[in-house]
């Protein structure tokens, strides 16, 4: 057993403990009503840090909501690696779809986590691990301390966009200066099977409005002689993918980067079962754009989709109305060479010209984010694989995942620094969903593997 292992074995519990204490907190950004417990977070995450052994550990304000700092600095002549994750979640809701309060956190047995996986919104996606790195870098400071520099940057609003993020970066460069950035709100491919995430797609999120008449009307008086924008907003939406599953939005694939067959190949040879796929999420058949795989269709192709969509009556019972608006939420994933300013003016563009005469239309941007790519040659990554090699006993396969994390071009923009993508969460976790969870023995992992990561990069930096 090495070091670390025997030191995480003898405080396991604690561990635990202090990550379900944690997860009780419902740090919502993106609800003001939460603002005291989002601002509690951040001092509980401060308190923390500084019982792990950092140093300067100080909770700095925003214009929205504080970024909690913390370092660690052995020699002005080590590498600098700078740890980010975010203490803020996304609302529960619905409320009525979780077996067991979102924020009253459990412990059950599931398939894929026979060891136990903590249920909580919040668990895996991010506070469980982020805290792996607060419990990490615990241990390394019981044993012996750190070969490299290291820099703590916890922030509260990546729920929300990360809309202050850029502000505290620009205002924070000397501070924040590092050779590389380690994260850890990503997954793995299976409990067993390691993988290191090399690229993330990028977001564009639009809400868009669709206005009929100047107030609701009776559908008996009105229907059939005036446009009804629920209709009008939904044939819209319907004619933005052919019979292909192929978005028809002018332009959309433009610049989008194509993947080679040889690295095609390489993903198909992660280990996935389409039939527990289905399995999982209890359906029939899976859906996606033709001539790609499900994995392809996740990862390396753009999509569009709407997240929500309200108007006229919804309560108990029934109210002959048409409604006087119409609106929905639309995200689009995108990949590399695609910019999100370009693909939401794009869609702004085709949006407006598809609707008729009869409604008004408007296209609203919310926030968005670049795609990002880190190569495998990379010294943070070849780290990354010497760690989950050592934890796992076998080698991490390289992966794209869908999701996005916008903040990682900022980074390199800002600190000129690539980030590592070093996640241990699963794709079943229902991270954003009902019941999101987190498995006891990943976490544990997260925290094992960790150290061997500095170890590892410390060595790759000598050469």
């Amino acid at each position: 057993m090495s070091k670390y292992e025997s030191y995480i074995e003898s405080n396991k519990d604690q561990m635990l403990e202090e990550l379900i204490d944690l997860l009780k907190i419902p740090s919502i950004s993106a609800d003001p009503a939460y603002k005291g417990d989002v601002e509690k977070t951040a001092q509980v995450v401060a308190n923390h840090l500084i019982s792990a052994g950092a140093d300067n550990v100080t909770v700095e304000e925003t214009p929205g909501y504080p970024v909690v700092y913390g370092e660690k600095m052995v020699s002005p002549d080590a590498p600098t690696v700078l740890v980010y994750g975010h203490y803020d979640v996304q609302p529960p809701d619905p409320i009525e779809l979780w077996d067991s309060p979102p924020f009253e956190p459990v412990i059950k047995k599931t398939d894929l986590h026979p060891e136990g996986a903590i249920f909580a919104r919040g668990a895996c996606d991010d506070k469980g691990q982020f805290f792996m790195h607060v419990k990490a870098f615990e241990s390394m400071m019981q044993n012996g301390g750190s070969p490299v520099n290291v820099k703590f940057m916890i922030e509260g609003e990546e729920e929300v966009g990360s809309a202050n993020l850029g502000w505290y970066v620009a205002r924070n460069r000397e501070k924040l200066a590092c050779d590389v950035i380690l994260i850890s709100d990503t997954g793995m491919i299976g409990p067993d099977t390691p993988s290191i995430t090399t690229g993330l797609r990028g977001l564009s999120y639009v809400e868009v409005k669709v206005t009929g008449p100047n107030r609701d009307l009776h559908s008996g008086l009105y229907g059939g002689a005036v446009a009804n924008p629920i209709n009008i907003l939904s044939k819209m939406i319907g004619s933005l993918h052919d019979e292909n599953n192929h978005i028809t939005v002018e332009g959309f694939y433009d610049k989008v980067q194509d993947v080679s067959d040889e690295e095609r190949a390489g993903m198909a040879k992660a280990p996935f079962s389409e039939e527990a796929y289905k399995k999982a999420l209890d359906l029939s058949d899976t859906w996606g754009e033709k001539g790609y795989s499900t994995i392809e269709r996740a990862s390396i192709r753009p999509t569009l989709d709407v997240n929500g969509i309200w108007g006229g009556y919804t309560g108990e019972g029934a109210k002959t109305v048409i409604a006087s608006w119409a609106k929905a939420k639309i995200s689009m994933r995108l990949v590399p060479d695609q910019d999100p300013n370009e693909i939401t003016d794009i869609f702004l563009k085709h949006f407006t010209k598809i609707a008729p005469s009869s409604v008004k239309v408007e296209v609203t941007p919310h926030h968005g984010g670049e795609p990002y790519v880190t190569g495998i040659d990379h010294p943070g990554y070849r780290a990354a694989a010497t760690a989950m090699k050592a934890s796992f006993g076998k080698d991490a396969i390289p992966m794209r995942s869908g999701g996005s994390i916008p903040i990682l071009s900022l980074f390199e923009r800002e600190l000129g620094a690539k980030s590592i993508l070093m996640g241990f969460g699963l794709d079943s976790d229902a991270i954003h969903s009902p019941n999101e969870h987190y498995g006891v023995r990943n976490y544990f992992m997260g925290i094992k593997t960790i150290p061997l990561w500095f170890e590892a990069y410390a060595e790759e930096m000598k050469g």
